[in-house]
């Protein structure tokens, strides 16, 4: 029997939940739970929570232990090398197409906003609203380099391994000398891609990744 709308969409309200508690640390990383502890915790049926849980169990984030429990992934070193490595190998691709074939409106709004939050947290500091905002150019440029390759299989798969990005960044260190670096990394890859230079706006993108990588990892 086909499932009908409202069953796949408590689905898609289960998975969504269980994932925001996750980001937001109501539940802990690496935390187990029962089925029974979650349907409380977030408000959602039995039926549509098991649903959710099994799509998360085939991504990776929890593992299911029959009468026992749920297991949410705990991101530690190897996640993260693995989840930039993925990110590099789709990205790398998708950079070198963007330099080539971004909106330049696009492209100059990006710089525009770069430029204007690495000026407020010069000023400021690292306020939350600077905060908000890195977190949207974040997501923005890179969402904007992978929509580049037009290809939807690739921005479904980017858009779940997302999910790991923000769980390897749950306890992640921002200050705003980290932010000012990570924007400046942002302006190398916008100014390469503004040059159309695939080549440069690929060296400058790996670069970024790899000093991200290291900042994860508490190298700085």
């Amino acid at each position: 029997m086909d499932e009908g709308p409202d069953k796949r969409r408590l689905s898609d309200i289960a998975y969504a939940r269980i994932l925001e508690s996750l980001f937001d640390k109501r539940l802990p990383a690496g935390a187990f739970v029962s089925q029974n502890d979650l349907v409380r915790l977030l408000g959602v049926p039995v039926a549509p929570m098991r649903d959710a849980l099994k799509v998360l169990e085939t991504e990776g984030v929890v593992t299911i232990h029959p009468r026992s429990g749920i297991q949410f992934v705990k991101p530690g070193m190897e996640l993260t090398r693995s989840t930039y490595q993925f990110r590099g190998i789709i990205e790398r691709t998708a950079v070198a197409v963007y330099a080539e074939t971004g909106d330049e409106a696009e492209l100059a709004e990006l710089k525009r906003r770069h430029l204007a939050l690495i000026a407020l947290i010069e000023n400021e500091g690292l306020s939350p609203r600077a905060r908000e905002e890195y977190e949207a150019l974040e997501n923005g440029l890179h969402n904007s380099i992978v929509a580049s390759l037009n290809n939807p299989l690739i921005e479904k798969t980017y858009k779940r391994m997302h999910n790991y990005v923000r769980l390897v960044r749950l306890d992640r260190k921002l200050t705003g000398p980290i932010v000012l670096r990570s924007l400046r990394e942002h302006m190398d890859i916008i100014q390469a891609c503004e040059a159309r230079d695939a080549e440069r706006a690929v060296a400058a993108l790996q670069a970024h990744f790899t000093a991200a990588l290291q900042r994860l990892m508490g190298m700085y």
